[in-house]
């Protein structure tokens, strides 16, 4: 299934409070930390050293908090922009790309960035564990996580909105060892991250852990690092379409791990992560200057999280207000949230598409939008160094090359139900 190495030493640091402990396991939280507050990996190995394109994405494992290395991975591809820059009037611009694109030397199978996170988390388990791993997506770390756990043998369940369930394609049919359940029709993520809490309330199963999972975070900040790798510095500015801002979160420390590298340069990039109108609680908050989401209701933001197009980035509770989130992100790099409606984000997808060459995801054209708009209102200049992470794309692509199955819910069940029915029925699935 995958063959065995020796993986950097890391211990954990506290975000609000500073202390550093180790990792027991699968730490998410600090138990002694009374406030809210992520927690972040602290890798012994200062300087990183980028391993062999052969590795896959574990070639920064260096700065990877994995116990092994997980078959079939592929790592984001950077490369320097002529078509886009040029129509931008931009001389620096390098982009990521995270997706199928095989003229680029991008492999992703799933076309999306969600494999880095994918390919972190699981290989972060521990070796002798029995438990089943939980998560709940909006769509594509879903397909990613089934991906990576169908290849590699990795007992999952998913939880995912019915709505976006057409994001369950994949070149073959699942291994059993991956279920997947969703709430009913007309709900959403929170919806989805609600059904995947009462799974976990059994010890039978292991929360993935999102935003708080230090796999998660460092796996999507690979992204930067292919960047660097590239480039040979740090970007002055960093584009990305958010639904949680993990990846935004995930830039911004790895960031700082190349500051303290020491050979990639001392700057911050500007983060400007940007969200698909006219669900906006991110950029609503950072706009009233609030480090807390500003107060909604619960079903209106439900109705216009299935209105936007990106359906990915419909997260109603993002780690925007914790000790090392969003806001303290946007913060320390004097960054700043952008919007895109759904006619200007399919522009921008049509925009890519013509000068670059591949198509991209719904969430990847937010990320395209922003820029443009970054360059008209003249906070990026033409000399700026520019990293634009495209989190998604080659999907068409893809899909022309390969017969694609679709897989459907192994169980529709609401968030409502009682933990005990649901835990029930899910262990069924897996004939317990």
């Amino acid at each position: 299934m995958c063959m065995m190495f020796r993986p950097t030493g890391y211990k954990l640091l506290t975000v609000a409070t500073g202390r550093i402990f180790p990792d027991t396991g699968w730490v998410l939280n600090d138990p002694q930390c009374s406030v809210p507050s992520l927690v972040r990996a602290v890798y012994d190995k200062k300087q990183i050293d980028f391993k062999e394109e052969s590795y896959g994405f574990y070639k920064f494992a260096d700065w990877l908090p994995v116990n092994t290395i997980l078959k079939n991975s592929s790592a984001p591809v950077t490369y320097r922009s002529e078509k886009l820059a040029g129509y931008l009037g931009l001389e620096n611009l390098y982009i990521t790309f995270s997706g199928y694109w095989p003229e680029k030397g991008a492999q992703m199978s799933t076309c999306s960035f969600k494999e880095t996170e994918a390919y972190s988390v699981c290989a972060r388990l521990p070796l002798d564990n029995r438990k089943i791993l939980v998560l709940a997506s909006a769509g594509n770390t879903a397909r990613a996580f089934a991906q990576v756990c169908s290849d590699n043998n990795i007992p999952l369940v998913i939880a995912i909105p019915y709505e976006n369930i057409g994001a369950m394609w994949f070149k073959k049919p699942l291994n059993d060892c991956v279920k997947i359940i969703s709430t009913p029709a007309k709900t959403d993520y929170f919806d989805a991250i609600q059904l995947a809490a009462k799974v976990c309330k059994s010890d039978e199963f292991i929360e993935e852990g999102g935003a708080k999972n230090i796999a998660r975070r460092d796996g999507m900040g690979t992204t930067v690092l292919s960047a660097v790798q590239k480039i040979g510095r740090i970007p002055d500015f960093y584009f990305q379409a958010i639904g949680s801002g993990t990846g935004t979160i995930a830039a911004w420390e790895a960031n700082l791990r190349l500051i303290e590298d020491g050979r990639f340069g001392n700057n911050l990039m500007k983060l400007i992560p940007s969200q698909n109108v006219p669900f906006t609680p991110m950029y609503d908050a950072w706009q009233a200057g609030s480090n807390e989401l500003l107060p909604c209701d619960q079903d209106k933001a439900r109705i216009q999280a299935l209105e936007i197009v990106a359906k990915v980035l419909s997260n109603r509770k993002p780690p925007y207000s914790l000790a090392g989130g969003l806001y303290d992100a946007l913060k320390a790099t004097d960054g700043d949230v952008e919007i895109a409606t759904n006619a200007e984000l399919q522009n921008a997808c049509e925009l890519f598409r013509e000068l670059e060459g591949n198509d991209i995801h719904h969430a990847a054209g937010v990320a395209v939008s922003s820029l443009v708009k970054a360059v008209e209102k003249g906070t990026v200049k033409k000399d700026s160094l520019v990293m634009l992470n495209i989190t998604g794309g080659g999907e068409q692509l893809f899909k022309k090359e390969n017969k694609c199955v679709q897989m459907e819910p192994n169980l529709i069940i609401s968030d409502t139900e009682e933990a005990e029915v649901i835990i029930g029925k899910v262990l069924r699935l897996f004939g317990k």
